[in-house]
């Protein structure tokens, strides 16, 4: 998981494998590398997040051209409804919570701060060729719709389903072919209504923290993935408070040395070196305790 996953897709891609990407971040630290790479060897990348799932299946059999913008969904993890003054003295059990959603701790974590939703932005401009103003993000509790495709024409399409990891493994498993399963449909009376909100800047900081590294483009996505990883790292074993993740996140970007078209070897440099940045900011927010 994380940046560990990098250097395995990347061989992946050179022996010519099908793709099936759980692994966000390495689209996030190197999509510019991936890419291409994918057009030399032309076999297929295909997400298993189900958000660009969802996307992936809207567009099938649209024209090229055609998709004027996406809108990712979000649950708002755990503390949608808890008030900002609230949150500082969060723990890591409170965070682990999700109400729909059943993940590994790190990814956990991220969907509480929101900073898994920014990861999967920074995915997406990569997956689908888009500008980062081509990209939106609404809260969605129920999490069922997964994300809505907007056409050149005034179209929307949306992908819905079971709040249920096994459905995008399975698509992406059986891709172009729909697998058969047994797993739980989908029944509309059982979800009522849908609701739709705006992200609270405030209590999601770490969401604007990734257009910021997106916009800015080069390393500073792998340098907002690498200061995040060790910030979640230090908050899931008691070091750093829950707000203070994007704090550190915040604090690396700004220190944090950019490099415009990086290759690997300086995308290990700029993980390496964010990680001790990140490091640092954490061992001086501890000391004013």
């Amino acid at each position: 998981m994380g940046y560990s996953g990098l250097r395995p897709t990347l061989a992946a891609v050179r022996s010519g494998k099908k793709i099936a990407l759980a692994n966000k971040e390495t689209l996030v630290v190197a999509g510019s590398l991936v890419n291409d790479l994918m057009k030399d060897s032309r076999n297929d990348l295909i997400p298993v997040d189900s958000e660009h799932s969802a996307i992936y299946q809207c567009l099938a059999g649209e024209e090229s051209g055609s998709l004027e913008r996406v809108t990712l969904t979000a649950s708002g993890g755990p503390f949608l409804n808890t008030p900002f003054e609230q949150m500082a003295g969060v723990t890591p059990a409170d965070a682990l919570r999700h109400p729909n959603w059943n993940m590994g701790d790190k990814i956990t974590i991220d969907s509480a701060t929101m900073m898994n939703k920014g990861l999967e932005v920074i995915e997406a401009r990569w997956l689908f060729n888009l500008r980062p103003d081509q990209i939106r993000v609404i809260i969605h509790p129920q999490s069922v719709i997964h994300s809505f495709v907007h056409f050149t024409d005034g179209s929307v399409k949306a992908q819905l389903g079971i709040p249920d990891m096994r459905l995008p493994i399975l698509y992406a498993l059986g891709y172009p072919r729909r697998i058969k399963s047994d797993l739980p449909r989908l029944e509309f009376k059982k979800c009522p209504s849908f609701t739709f909100h705006d992200p609270d800047p405030r209590k999601f900081r770490s969401l604007d923290l990734a257009y910021q590294a997106l916009k800015e483009g080069g390393s500073m996505p792998c340098i907002m993935n690498a200061a995040n990883e060790t910030a979640v790292a230090a908050f899931l074993g008691g070091g750093l408070g829950f707000l203070q993740i994007a704090e550190v996140v915040e604090h690396t970007l700004d220190k944090g040395i950019l490099t415009r078209d990086p290759g690997l070897e300086e995308l290990e440099e700029s993980d390496r070196q964010a990680r001790l940045i990140s490091e640092k900011y954490i061992r001086k927010l501890r000391d004013r305790k």
